[in-house]
């Protein structure tokens, strides 16, 4: 069906010859230009490129949607830097507005969920000078010393950069330490926009997105896995997004470290562009669409539900998504002060299974690397509710 879908657009002569050519290089295997992707934001429709995104996730991974039992912590929401778009932190001087956990309360975290089956902790936060190397090397030791089965995904490019600096370490150096102190991999934050016309203007002082590609390479090259994001809506041009994608796409055909890449909804409240209009629903399935088909070498493209709501979620499922995240406890302080469309703490692994059944497709929990912990193709819960906020029709045939 879907491969018919995509010979349609290739033999419609009312399509332009350009997106005519772009759908037989998709069906073909062939990588789009950065040209071609330009003009997939000027010029496509949403129906357009759900078809050809569809094709590539369903090609990928067919009809399987990911998703981990997982938790975040946030050691703290005060921070040296002062990006126009975070509604998240708080600068030093008004530290009475944030918190700052110690060692000792970060562990307590941790152990809340001795007794559940989490298999992942995300860590990261602001950048504060007692957050540094010896800190977060005693952190990550800490965990697994209590806890080795725990998967420690933690910290970005931009808290990295900075320890690293301050230590007085290099690159290479600082991951591996951070790799010997149990470090497992790293999530994909602080990409924002790389090209320094616009991340000067919304995230200046913090590591370029040479520094940022280059903290991935080097971690890459240590044998280990990462994610990639991009901020998107907000003062970017379309040529921006191309360009962050095109970026990425380069470094993973040197190292393929990547597995997942999360487009970043930016979002409007408390925050100092919060004179910009939000993108709207069908600008948003349109760029995960296009990430889809332009990122050919990243094998999962990511919609992060707590950001974006559980209903636009499983919409993205239809345009080349095939990952939600996870159960995510203690996430919401980040994403309800930039105005979330969630303020659920958390969803069970019912919920989040019946969210991805009910727009036709297959719930498989997965480990931090992709491992597959369980298929709940033909799992049946004892109480299987009608949870609200859910699309209750299928939208996938």
């Amino acid at each position: 069906m879907v491969h018919n879908d995509i010979e349609l657009l290739i033999n419609d002569t009312k399509l332009a010859p350009t997106l005519r050519s772009i759908a037989q290089s998709v069906s073909d295997g062939k990588r789009i230009t950065y040209d071609e992707g330009v003009y997939l934001f000027e010029h496509a429709e949403l129906g357009y490129l759900g078809t050809l995104a569809n094709f590539v996730r369903e090609k990928k991974n067919g009809n399987a949607t990911y998703f981990n039992r997982n938790f975040h912590i946030e050691p703290t929401n005060i921070c040296l830097y002062t990006c126009t778009f975070c509604s998240y932190s708080r600068l030093i001087k008004k530290r009475e507005e944030g918190w700052e956990y110690t060692m000792d309360e970060i562990m307590d975290i941790v152990k809340k969920y001795d007794d559940q089956p989490v298999t992942e902790v995300h860590i990261v936060g602001g950048v504060l000078p007692q957050y540094d190397v010896k800190f977060y090397s005693e952190l990550f030791t800490a965990i697994k010393r209590h806890r080795p089965d725990l998967h420690v995904k933690a910290l970005t490019p931009v808290e990295y950069h900075y320890i690293f600096k301050k230590d007085k370490l290099t690159y290479e150096e600082g991951m591996k330490l951070m790799m010997e102190a149990g470090l497992d991999s790293m999530p994909g934050g602080g990409a924002e926009i790389f090209h320094p016309e616009i991340r000067d203007q919304i995230a200046g002082g913090k590591c370029s997105g040479d520094q940022w590609l280059r903290i991935h390479e080097v971690w890459h090259e240590l044998g280990k896995r990462s994610n990639a994001t991009m901020l998107y809506g907000h003062i970017e041009s379309y040529w921006h997004r191309v360009d962050h994608l095109e970026q990425l796409r380069k470094l993973q055909d040197k190292t393929g470290g990547f597995q997942t890449f999360i487009p970043l909804k930016f979002r409007n409240e408390n925050n100092q562009l919060s004179h910009l209009t939000e993108s709207n629903t069908v600008e948003d399935l349109r760029n995960y669409a296009i990430s889809r088909i332009y990122l050919d070498n990243f094998d999962h493209i990511k919609s992060y539900w707590p950001m974006i709501g559980r209903e636009m979620a499983q919409l993205s499922l239809a345009f080349g998504v095939d990952d939600i995240d996870g159960t995510i406890d203690d996430t919401t302080k980040i994403y309800s002060m930039a105005g979330s469309e969630e303020q659920t703490p958390a969803l069970s692994t019912e919920q989040l299974v019946t969210m991805i059944r009910r727009v036709g497709r297959v719930p498989i929990e997965r480990d931090t690397l992709y491992n597959v912990l369980q298929d709940y193709s033909d799992v049946v819960f004892d109480d299987d509710k009608e949870y609200k906020g859910y699309l209750s029709l299928p939208v996938l045939s």
